[in-house]
């Protein structure tokens, strides 16, 4: 019988670490060879370091046979961007078994959202291989970006979350039915322990400041030059506003070279002691490392670990601003911002906007999973629906829900009430109809 390599495929440290545990918690089952397929998707992969040399890797190495680099497998071709062509997979699998050591292996792939580009091409090139999807992330509990291929979609065998929300199941893949299944915080903080007792590149860290965790806005598809430095500053200022007078400021790992500049000039005229890191460190090291008194972001997942796993206080800046930028209803990064701004304090607000109720977050996801993506679940229509017809005309409901995506769904909140009789009205649809019908006509003249 043929021997099993398990392939993890992760492109950022703390989806390592998330792979890791659910490895060590038994969600693989049986014997295999496991080797790390690192995949650097950043804007200039180049300028990386490689994963052997970001802070805390050295507690995970030792739990993979081989370490691997996906970039470099590829080049001179980008990551984000490259997908194979069906005529060449059976090529480009015979060269990766070759390159790789694989033989005729059993090969089995565990890897991020199977909808982004370096997890969808590993799935294309291993025709048939099992897969698991391991998200580490917020997005996960969205909708699967766009109609994912069955051929890819049908051999998911589970999806595998840390729990950031309690009680709330991902959307991704729901459309196929894979389960769900819930990484134990135990094995993720064991982990995260042990990458934080490895990591020495850190400058002394005050006990007890506010962690600013970095955004970064180019990550999420928002193009506004500039504005990370003031989306920055203002949660310098929501911290400083809660009496903190020491900060340390975490960029996000994708962030320019280019940082803190503002920041320490706000600092200086707050009097608050500033500490900027510049090694990519996980927040959930910072956290192990220094026990901040509160964490302030934007939409980050550490905001969900920081107060899930680890309790510690935590507040948003910045969530109305950030869904206003996401033009796309589309865009994976809404969820993320969504979730953050329905159940997490606002530091601006001073506490005046409550969590949304447990027992309407079900039917929140369900009406962002409709909206985003009514083609790949219509079935969540009435769940949609329900949300909306009670909460239509709240204000935070309105930042969540553009009117115009309501209304081209014909879904409460998207006309005015008196005029919600229209898209029930025969006459009113008749002549919606025939007006597509003119402006196609139209548009196939010119």
């Amino acid at each position: 019988m043929p021997r099993t390599t398990r392939i993890f495929c992760a492109s950022s440290l703390y989806g390592v670490a998330a792979q890791v545990a659910a490895m060590e918690s038994g969600c693989f089952a049986g014997p295999a060879r496991r080797v790390l397929l690192f995949c650097d998707d950043s804007a200039v992969p180049e300028a990386a370091p490689a994963p052997d040399a970001l802070p805390g890797f050295a507690a995970l190495r030792d739990r993979f046979d081989a370490v691997l680099s996906w970039n470099e497998a590829i080049r001179p071709f980008h990551p984000a961007a490259w997908t194979p062509r069906a005529e060449d997979v059976p090529l480009l699998e015979r060269h990766l078994r070759r390159l790789w050591g694989l033989g005729d292996d059993r090969v089995e792939l565990v890897l991020g959202p199977p909808d982004t580009a370096p997890a969808l091409a590993v799935a294309q090139v291993f025709t048939g291989a099992p897969v698991h999807v391991c998200v580490s992330g917020l997005t996960g509990y969205g909708p699967t970006r766009g109609k994912l291929d069955p051929l890819i979609g049908t051999r998911v065998r589970q999806v595998l979350h840390p729990g950031l929300v309690p009680g709330l199941t991902p959307l991704l893949l729901a459309e196929f039915d894979v389960p769900a299944r819930v990484v134990p915080t135990d094995a993720f903080l064991k982990v995260t322990g042990e990458m934080a007792a490895v990591t020495d590149a850190l400058p002394p860290l005050p006990e007890g400041a506010a962690l600013l965790v970095g955004q970064s806005l180019a990550a999420l598809g928002v193009e506004a030059a500039g504005e990370e430095d003031a989306l920055h500053v203002r949660m310098l200022r929501g911290a400083a506003g809660r009496g903190h007078d020491a900060a340390v400021f975490a960029p996000h790992p994708a962030a320019p070279a280019r940082h803190g500049g503002a920041l320490r000039a706000e600092a200086e005229r707050l009097g608050v002691h500033l500490t900027v890191l510049d090694a990519p460190v996980p927040a959930e090291v910072l956290f192990e490392k220094c026990r901040p008194a509160l964490v302030v972001g934007c939409s980050s997942t550490a905001l969900f670990t920081a107060s899930a796993f680890y309790g510690l206080p935590v507040t948003r800046v910045g969530t109305g601003w950030l869904l206003e930028r996401l033009t796309s209803h589309r865009n994976g990064a809404r969820v993320p911002a969504v979730l953050s701004d329905a159940l997490l304090p606002d530091a601006e607000s001073g506490g005046a906007e409550a969590a949304l109720a447990a027992g309407e977050l079900g039917d929140l996801i369900a009406a962002l999973g409709f909206t985003m993506r009514p083609e790949v679940h219509p079935r969540l229509r009435p769940a949609a629906e329900r949300f909306l017809a009670r909460h239509a005309g709240h204000p935070r409901v309105r930042r969540w829900f553009a009117r115009k995506r309501l209304a081209s769904l014909a879904l409460p909140g998207g006309i005015p009430q008196r005029l919600a009789f229209l898209p029930r009205n025969p006459t009113a649809r008749r002549l919606a109809r025939q007006a597509r019908a003119l402006k196609r006509a139209a548009r196939l003249r010119r």
